[in-house]
C-alpha cells in the first residue's frame, strides 16, 4: 500500500517534548512531520517552572529562541517567596527562599550556566518551539489523530485520521517519536513496559483572573501554598494558589477524593474555591477554564521499540511537584533529536539509537520517584500545625494557635514548622536534580575514571568533565574581547572537540575524523592566544584536563569522551572514539 505522506520523522503531539524534537530535526535538516489531534496548541499553562537545562536548549536552537522565551517570561526574582499561609488575605505560618533566590542558591545558578530559570506557562512555551519547528522546515498538520502504526525493516506505517474530513490517512516515516501525552497510545500499541500506578490522586484545576496583587506583590512568589484546618470542599488539608501572570491570572490546584466520582467544576464552585483560598468572601473571578485530572506515579523502565520512541509525559507521568515535567520533555528532545539525525543522515548506524532509552529510563525513574516524594514531604509541616489526623477542626486551630503561645511546647512546635518548611528545598530548589543528569551508555566512552560523587546530589550541580556528564559552562573569551559560555562553543547538531595549548594534535585529528566520517566536527583550542581566552581561570577549575588534553562534546552538550593529556596517537584515538559512538 502506498502511503499518503511520506517523512523521515513522524512525531505524534506538538507539547514541550514534541514541538521540542521537531524544532530540533528540523534545525539539523531532517525532513519532519508532527502531528497534533487538536486545532491549536496548550490551551490552558499547565506546565512553567523552566530550569536552567532547558533554557540551555533553547539558547541552543538560537539565541532569538531564548530571547524569546524571556521576553514572555516571568523573572527568576519574582519566583522565589514560596509562601504558606491560612489564606492568601489571612495569616502567613511561614515561606522560603526558592528556585534559586536565596544568595546562596543565586551564587551556584550563576556558576552552574549561562542561562536563568524562570517560570514560562505551557500556554507560551509551546507556540514558541512550534513556531521555532516550523519556521526551520518541519511539516505541522493539526486536527489530525493518532490511530495506530505497525513497523517493519525499513520504517514505520502509522495510520491517522483527519478529523476534519473523518478520513483516515497513512503516513510512512523511517522512525516515529510518541510525544501524545501521559495516556500514550503510541506507548501502549508499542508494548512498552511501565512501572508505577496510575491515578493515585485527584486533583481540580481552576483557571481564573483577578487582581491579588494587594495579597503577594510584596512578597512575590509563584507558588502561595494555603493551610486550611477545613474547608467546603476538599477537607483537611492543603490548596495551591500558582501565579500565572503576576498578578491577576492565576491557576487553583485543589485535590478531591479519587475514590470518588471527579467533581463537576462549574462556576460557583469554582467561585467558591477561590473566595476560600484567597480569603476574601466577595471575591469576583473570570473564570477561564476549569478542569479535573488525576495524579500519577509512573515511568516507562525501557523508551523505545526499535524505530518507534516516547518521551515527555508518555514515558514518564507524575504530579506538577518540583517542576520537573516539560524540563524534563524539552530534554529528552534534545538527547533523541541528534541521534536521529546523524542515523537518518548516515553518519551513525541504528545502534546508535539504542542509547536513547538507556539514558533517559533512569532519568525518568528518577524524576517521578522524587516528584511524588516532595508529596509526602508535605507531612512533616501538616504534622507541626496539628493537621496530620483526624477531622476535628477545633482541635487543629487550637494546635495551630499553640504556635504562638510563649511555652516549651510553643517553642518546640515553631522550630518543627520552621524546619519543615525549609526542607521543602528538596522540591522547590532542587538544583542537582536539574543539572546533574549523566549517561552511561554505547554513545559514551569512558577514560578509565568514575564520575565524582558530591555532597547531595539531589540539591547541588557538582561539574564535572567526565564522560558522560554534561560538559560544565565557564565565561572564556574571543580574541576581541567577547565573552561566550563553553556551552556556546559547542551543540547546534555537530559534535565539538576542545583543546588547550599543545593540543594541536587533537585539532588534526579532528580534521581527519571528520573526513573519513564524513562527519562535522568543530575544533576548539582555549588558552592564551588561542581561538578563546580562560581570563578568570573559571575554565581551568572545571575541565580536569590538562592543557594539551582534549573533550569530545556530544551535539547535546554531554561529554562523549575526554583524554586527560596529549597523544601520540590522536587521530587513530579520535577515529576510534568516534567509530564507537556512532554504531560502527
Amino acid at each position: 500500500m502506498t502511503a499518503d505522506i511520506t517523512t523521515d520523522v513522524l512525531i505524534i503531539g506538538t507539547g514541550p517534548a514534541g514541538s521540542a524534537t521537531a524544532a530540533l530535526l528540523a534545525s539539523y535538516g531532517v525532513e519532519t512531520l508532527v502531528v497534533n489531534r487538536y486545532r491549536w496548541l496548550a490551551n490552558t499553562p499547565r506546565a512553567h517552572i523552566t530550569n536552567q537545562r532547558t533554557m540551555e536548549v533553547l539558547r541552543d536552537l538560537g539565541p532569538e529562541v531564548e530571547a524569546e522565551a524571556m521576553l514572555h517570561a516571568a523573572p527568576q526574582e519574582l519566583m522565589g517567596n514560596n509562601v504558606f499561609c491560612v489564606s492568601l488575605a489571612g495569616e502567613e505560618l511561614g515561606r522560603m527562599q526558592s528556585w534559586g533566590t536565596s544568595p546562596e542558591s543565586k551564587a551556584r545558578h550563576l556558576r552552574a550556566s549561562p542561562c536563568e530559570m524562570n517560570d514560562l506557562p505551557q500556554t507560551f512555551m509551546e507556540p514558541i518551539l512550534f513556531k521555532t519547528a516550523c519556521s526551520r522546515g518541519a511539516q505541522p498538520r493539526m486536527s489530525t489523530e493518532y490511530l495506530t502504526h505497525v513497523q517493519d525493516a525499513d520504517g514505520v506505517t502509522t495510520t491517522c485520521r483527519d478529523r476534519l474530513t473523518g478520513k483516515n490517512l497513512t503516513i510512512r516515516s523511517k522512525y516515529l517519536v510518541g510525544a501524545d501525552g501521559g495516556n500514550s497510545l503510541v506507548a501502549e500499541h508499542a508494548g512498552l513496559p511501565f512501572e508505577g500506578k496510575m491515578g493515585v490522586g485527584g486533583s481540580m484545576n481552576i483557571l481564573f483572573r483577578a487582581d491579588l496583587s494587594r495579597h503577594v506583590a510584596h512578597r512575590p512568589s509563584v507558588l502561595y501554598w494555603v493551610m486550611q484546618p477545613g474547608a467546603d470542599v476538599g477537607g483537611i488539608g492543603m490548596g495551591l494558589v500558582r501565579m500565572v501572570r503576576p498578578w491577576n491570572e492565576w491557576l487553583i490546584v485543589w485535590g478531591y477524593d479519587i475514590t470518588q466520582p471527579a467533581p463537576v467544576v462549574d462556576e460557583a464552585l469554582a467561585t467558591q474555591v477561590a473566595r476560600q483560598l484567597v480569603g476574601v468572601p466577595d471575591l469576583k473571578i473570570d473564570l477561564i477554564s476549569a478542569n479535573t485530572w488525576t495524579v500519577n506515579n509512573c515511568f516507562a523502565t525501557h523508551m523505545q521499540k526499535d524505530r518507534v520512541f516516547i518521551m515527555g509525559d508518555a514515558a514518564h507521568r507524575h504530579p506538577p511537584s518540583n517542576g520537573l515535567g516539560s524540563n524534563t520533555s524539552i530534554q529528552d528532545a534534545f538527547n533523541l533529536a541528534w541521534k536521529l539525525a546523524a542515523v537518518v543522515k548516515g553518519q551513525a548506524t541504528p545502534r546508535l539509537l539504542d542509547s536513547y532509552s538507556t539514558e533517559r529510563a533512569p532519568i525518568a525513574r528518577q524524576i517521578v520517584t522524587r516528584a511524588n516524594q516532595s508529596i509526602a514531604e508535605f507531612g512533616p509541616i501538616f504534622e507541626a500545625l496539628g493537621m496530620d489526623g483526624g477531622v476535628d477542626h477545633d482541635r487543629i486551630e487550637a494546635s495551630m494557635a499553640a504556635r504562638c503561645d510563649a511555652t516549651p511546647a510553643g517553642e518546640a512546635q515553631r522550630e518543627a514548622l520552621r524546619k519543615a518548611i525549609d526542607f521543602k528545598v528538596y522540591e522547590f530548589d532542587c538544583h542537582g536534580v536539574e543539572m546533574n543528569q549523566r549517561y552511561t551508555s554505547g554513545a559514551v566512552v569512558s577514560d578509565g575514571t568514575r564520575a565524582p560523587v558530591g555532597d547531595n546530589m539531589e540539591l547541588y550541580y557538582h561539574p564535572t568533565t567526565t564522560p558522560g556528564a554534561r560538559l560544565p559552562h565557564a565565561w572564556v573569551y574571543d580574541r576581541q574581547g567577547g565573552k561566550h559560555s563553553t556551552l556556546d562553543l559547542c551543540g547546534k547538531g555537530k559534535f565539538t572537540l576542545i583543546t588547550g595549548i599543545g593540543g594541536e594534535a587533537w585539532v588534526q585529528a579532528a580534521e581527519a575524523a571528520a573526513k573519513s566520517l564524513k562527519l562535522p566536527i568543530r575544533s576548539v583550542t582555549i588558552g592564551p592566544r588561542a581561538d578563546y581566552e580562560d581570563h578568570v581561570g573559571d575554565w581551568h577549575k572545571v575541565r580536569d584536563i590538562k592543557d594539551g588534553g582534549c573533550l569530545l562534546i556530544r551535539p547535546d552538550q554531554h561529554v562523549a569522551w575526554r583524554s586527560q593529556t596529549a597523544s601520540a596517537t590522536a587521530e587513530a584515538d579520535l577515529t576510534r572514539t568516534l567509530r564507537a559512538i556512532l554504531g560502527h
